[in-house]
């Protein structure tokens, strides 16, 4: 595992972002963890934050010109990572939207730079995919093109059909989602570690039961 995704689960668990025990899903079913990037809620760990989310994003190589955070959580998540590319040599545009759009003042649904070029989508999961749809709406009314989506933890848990969220992402809008972490990533954080065999063994049940292909 490369060191900031050890690193990432360090510092989610410290946060206590990543929770441990019994936790139902929107889908009804019974989970062995549960994610909250609301967590993230100092000065210190929304900035780490951001640099995980630009490690993995230039880690897998991705191109992009700008960044979108969609609102409420992408808003701080999109902040953090672009703060952190730009202390790394690189400054983008970043925008985001407001729910609701103003009918005075600058107007409109967008605030920030506006959109062009090959737009990153930055979120904290993706659940029902609802967030990057309306993502991509704006960012393609606008006249940019959507490029990828960048999340914290991929669950890697079927959906309806036989694809995750992250899968129908990339099949319907056809660019990929990058994550800092995995499920497996955090089977592995968890292998060997003194008294998590218990959480280790639920992980590995929900993943068989619920998880798809890799």
């Amino acid at each position: 595992m490369q060191e900031f995704k050890r690193a990432f689960l360090d510092l989610a668990i410290g946060q206590e972002a990543l929770l441990f025990g019994e936790f139902k899903t929107k889908a009804g079913r019974m989970s062995p963890y549960f994610f909250n990037a609301g967590r993230f809620s100092d000065g210190a760990s929304l900035k780490r934050l951001g640099e995980f989310y630009a490690k993995a994003v230039l880690a897998s190589g991705l191109a992009f010109d700008a960044l979108f955070g969609p609102a409420y959580k992408g808003i701080p998540l999109v902040t953090a990572m672009a703060i952190a590319l730009a202390e790394e040599g690189r400054s983008v545009p970043v925008s985001y939207n407001r729910k609701e759009a103003k009918d005075h003042g600058e107007g409109g649904a967008l605030v920030g730079a506006p959109p062009q070029g090959d737009i990153l989508i930055v979120d904290d999961v993706i659940s029902a995919g609802t967030s990057v749809r309306e993502s991509v709406h704006l960012i393609q009314a606008a006249g940019a093109r959507p490029c990828g989506v960048a999340i914290a933890l991929d669950r890697m848990e079927r959906g309806l059909g036989p694809l995750s969220a992250a899968q129908e992402v990339t099949r319907t809008y056809h660019m990929p989602v990058v994550s800092i972490v995995d499920l497996d990533d955090l089977s592995q954080y968890l292998t060997g570690k003194p008294g998590w065999a218990p959480t280790l063994a639920a992980i590995r049940t929900y993943r068989a039961t619920y998880g798809i292909q890799a």
